[in-house]
């Protein structure tokens, strides 16, 4: 049996949110920890920032804050959002709010990612057990000397050794610790990229510090193969991203390139955002191109010597506003296993593996059917009826239905059984609404007697 520290030091290599919310975690339980990432420190102020989709924080993520007692923090930190406000193609149409739930509790929130990765630093750093060393990238992990060999700085070329006891792997889907676990553990791992990659477009706030169009949702300019959305910041402004196909004709980011080409582009399918934002070609000029793709691995762990977690372990698409929550969901789920196995650490990383990965599947499989919806869907007749029914079973079957959606971002439901749970729900929806005009033409007995007859939801405490 190996207890956390028996053989020597925890390292955490990855400073990002798994990494920092995982050092905050182990720190408050009394645990000595020294976090080191490749990057600078992002509470520096010298004006360097990078690219970052807006994170949406749901119940997930915030049953881990509240672990850390860092809630009201980051809400201060973020804006709350009720719903989706979807954009019609023309220069001002807009379908209106589409709530996310009846409840008051139903609603995401919208932080910068990092606002936030500076909260969880700070909070790992205030347990007095936490030391953060940032700039030091990791190059290689000798598991038989235990040593983690890090390059140091600007000068790449000096590297230097930190002897470990446990490596806890947070860096990231182009994770160093994971190559060198599935060296010596037989596991594998599978990228899929998407062939759509993203820009970032900021709308700016007005003079005044106000917000140019509607605060408290998540925006979306739906164009069925491809869609902008845009998530708010307590500045006034809204990080805008675009997802786009990588290559092939038009639309896509090969075809435009030049400044006339990308004018046009947003003239004819984002003529309100034009309005909103004058420098439009020149951000999306400057803009880095992002990637997207999905990461399984199997083998999350080497005896008792490494464990990996968050994005090293299951990166997933920004579809389903989930990478953040199930990286926080996975982190706690970690130190559960760590602390129901009494520390005994093989057995727990095991369990641990064992627990999540088919949760960590589902959630990948289902941010990719999401990105579907969010582009080509929310203005369809027959997805908006289905959506009315949903909404209206749950209000009035609370115990025996909710929407997929709501069993994933406001609830604490495995994944993989709110996945089950929502395909069988959607195809009794069709059945439902199928040759139905409207919610008045559905028989709402008949719809209650065949959801109670799915039997009553079961979700972990959140």
């Amino acid at each position: 049996m190996s207890a956390l520290g028996d053989r020597g030091p925890l390292l955490i290599v990855g400073g990002g949110i798994a990494g920092a919310y995982l050092a905050a975690l182990l720190g408050s339980r009394g645990q000595q920890v020294m976090v080191f990432d490749s990057r600078r420190d992002p509470r520096a102020d010298d004006g360097v920032g990078g690219r970052s989709i807006n994170l949406a924080i749901a119940e997930r993520g915030l049953a881990a804050l509240r672990r850390i007692g860092l809630v009201e923090t980051v809400e201060s930190l973020a804006v709350v959002m009720h719903g989706r406000v979807v954009h019609d193609a023309d220069r001002s149409g807009v379908s209106g709010m589409q709530p996310y739930g009846n409840l008051p509790d139903e609603v995401l929130w919208s932080v910068d990612r990092t606002a936030f990765t500076c909260a969880l630093l700070d909070a790992a750093e205030a347990t007095g057990n936490v030391q953060t060393y940032f700039r030091q990238r990791c190059r290689d992990i000798d598991f038989d000397l235990g040593l983690a060999t890090f390059a140091d700085g600007a000068q790449q070329d000096l590297w230097h050794q930190v002897p470990f006891g446990t490596v806890f792997g947070a860096d990231g889907v182009a994770s160093i610790v994971r190559a060198e676990v599935l060296a010596v553990n037989g596991g594998s791992v599978r990228r899929e990229m998407l062939s759509h990659r993203y820009i970032e477009i900021e709308i700016p706030a007005t003079t005044s510090g106000g917000f140019q169009i509607a605060a408290n949702g998540l925006h979306i300019w739906p164009r069925n193969e491809f869609m902008l959305i845009g998530l708010p910041n307590p500045t006034g402004d809204f990080t805008a991203t675009l997802f786009l196909e990588a290559k092939g004709p038009a639309p896509s980011f090969e075809a435009i390139s030049a400044p006339a080409e990308i004018s046009a582009f947003f003239e004819e399918y984002f003529p309100s955002v034009v309005e909103l934002v004058p420098d439009i070609v020149e951000q999306y000029l400057d803009a880095p191109l992002g990637r997207l793709g999905t990461i399984r691995t199997t083998g999350w762990s080497y005896e008792d010597r490494a464990v990996l977690v968050g994005d090293s372990a299951h990166g997933i698409v920004p579809f389903h506003g989930q990478g953040m929550n199930l990286a926080l969901e996975s982190a706690s789920a970690l130190v559960d296993a760590i602390e129901s196995h009494d520390d005994d650490l093989a057995p727990a990383f095991c369990a641990f593996e064992a627990d999540r990965r088919d949760d960590a599947d589902a959630i990948a499989d289902m941010a990719i059917q999401n990105y579907v919806e969010m582009r080509d869907k929310v203005n369809d007749p027959d997805y908006l009826l289905k959506r009315q029914l949903a909404l209206r079973l749950s209000d009035e079957l609370p115990a025996f239905f909710r929407p997929r959606y709501n069993l994933v971002m406001f609830s604490s439901m495995p994944y993989a059984d709110a996945f089950a749970r929502g395909d069988a729900q959607d195809a009794l929806l069709a059945e439902l609404v199928a040759g139905c005009a409207s919610l008045d033409n559905v028989d709402m007995g008949t719809a209650h007697e065949r959801v109670r007859a799915l039997g009553p939801l079961v979700t972990r405490p959140g």
